[in-house]
């Protein structure tokens, strides 16, 4: 029986990897469009370090897939049927391959790797290839369509949970099991937003690396048009913060600071019950809400919700503020110095305040000499009638400063009190 005969006969994807592999006497991968790993033959053990990579995060590494796009190979695989050979990029591990796009009804639906390393394949095997790969694009489209049935039907029974939607916690726990999804009993709630529309493109990037490490940090996630939602488990008190922190810091490394500051993030506390972790959703869109009525200074405002503190207040503020029309004598008399002389004593005194007047650490995060900063808070002292020993005061003043710092409309009514 020939090859193409013998592969056409089996409907798992894995039996198909391992008839290819034989036939062409070589390691074989697959992956779907995303490069998120299908399926990989087992009787060869010779890949490549990146291909290794491949297996063990069941996803291709991002900077490969940026290689691919950039030198143009991705486009070109979407443009034709024919196999496309890799060229080895060696300070990497990358050794030389043969890709071809596994297309179904015209599209792309995913795509075959064949390391060659030093034994290059025959015109034979080229054609080979060419052949099988429409049957093996139809086999990647069934998978990936029986996989979002069941992940449409997974995402149904969380966002119950997270919107209190079911009749009792039994029932709730009944469909989780018929999805295979086990409730955890300890949780938060961790809400990725973008800043713009125009930045949505980002939570596709987000996506991938959830995907990759969702078994790491033992996380479901669900996503939305401008959202991802993600629920991350724990095992003992403290555990799911301790997770978020450092899969949060994870994001930042992975898609570059200038990238990263596209999300809005707020973290839920944890809670021990089903029926909070709704709540712990509820607080993590109260973060996301006030950072967007704020649009903060990156890494300014606390993305946890435990630590918000008076940032939960200061949306209610501004609109008191704004209905009685009122303003602070001393800050517009700051304002009206650092406008006219090019100070910078608006900022200056909300990072005192920030710091409870700790000179050194405030001076460390200005940048700035110690004997600099206290230059300045003479200056403000001369200029206004603050008094650093009234708590009362300080923290009235701080939440004036958030709003005058973050929102350009409050800034600008005091302007229009100085013009």
């Amino acid at each position: 029986m020939e090859w193409k005969e013998l592969l056409m006969q089996v409907e798992d994807i894995h039996k198909a990897t391992e008839i290819i592999s034989t036939k062409l006497k070589k390691p074989v991968i697959i992956e779907n469009k995303s490069f998120e790993l299908v399926s990989y033959s087992s009787s060869f053990d010779g890949f490549d370090q990146t291909q290794q990579k491949t297996i063990l995060s069941k996803k291709c590494p991002v900077f490969i897939i940026d290689h691919l796009k950039k030198e143009g190979i991705v486009q070109r695989l979407e443009r034709t049927s024919h196999p496309v050979r890799v060229h080895p990029i060696e300070d990497i591990g990358f050794r030389q391959r043969v890709v071809i796009a596994a297309k179904h009804m015209g599209q792309t639906v995913g795509y075959v790797w064949i390391q060659e390393s030093d034994d290059w394949m025959e015109e034979e095997d080229m054609e080979f290839l060419r052949d099988i790969t429409p049957y093996i694009g139809k086999m990647v489209y069934d998978l990936h369509k029986t996989t979002s049935e069941k992940d449409n039907r997974k995402d149904e029974v969380l966002w119950k949970l997270l919107n209190h939607e079911y009749s009792s916690e039994s029932q709730l726990k009944k469909n989780a099991a018929l999805v295979k999804i086990s409730l955890p009993e300890r949780a938060s709630v961790i809400v990725f937003s973008v800043t713009e529309s125009r930045y949505r493109y980002m939570l596709d990037y987000l996506e991938r690396i959830v995907r990759t490490y969702k078994q790491e940090y033992r996380m479901y996630f669900l996503k939305s048009e401008y959202q991802l939602v993600l629920l991350m488990e724990a095992e003992s008190e403290g555990e799911s913060l301790r997770k978020a922190r450092a899969f949060i810091s994870r994001v930042k490394t992975e898609v570059g600071e200038e990238e990263f500051y596209c999300f809005l993030i707020g973290v839920g506390k944890e809670y021990d019950t089903l029926r909070e972790i709704r709540k712990s959703f509820l607080e993590s869109l109260e973060v996301i809400e006030v950072a967007s009525f704020l649009k903060p200074r990156p890494e300014t405002m606390p993305r946890e919700f435990a630590k918000m503190g008076t940032y939960r207040y200061l949306a209610a503020l501004y609109e008191k503020n704004s209905a009685d029309d009122y303003y602070s004598e001393d800050l517009l008399k700051l304002i009206k110095n650092d406008r006219e002389k090019q100070t910078d004593l608006l900022r200056t005194l909300e990072m005192y305040l920030a710091n409870n007047t700790k000179g050194k650490q405030t001076a460390s995060e200005l940048y700035i000499h110690p004997n600099t900063l206290n230059y300045r808070i003479k200056q403000i002292q001369e200029l206004t009638s603050i008094d650093f020993q009234d708590f009362n005061m300080k923290a009235h003043l701080y939440m004036e400063l958030l709003l005058v710092n973050n929102v350009d409309s409050y800034y600008h009514r005091y302007l229009n009190v100085l013009s």
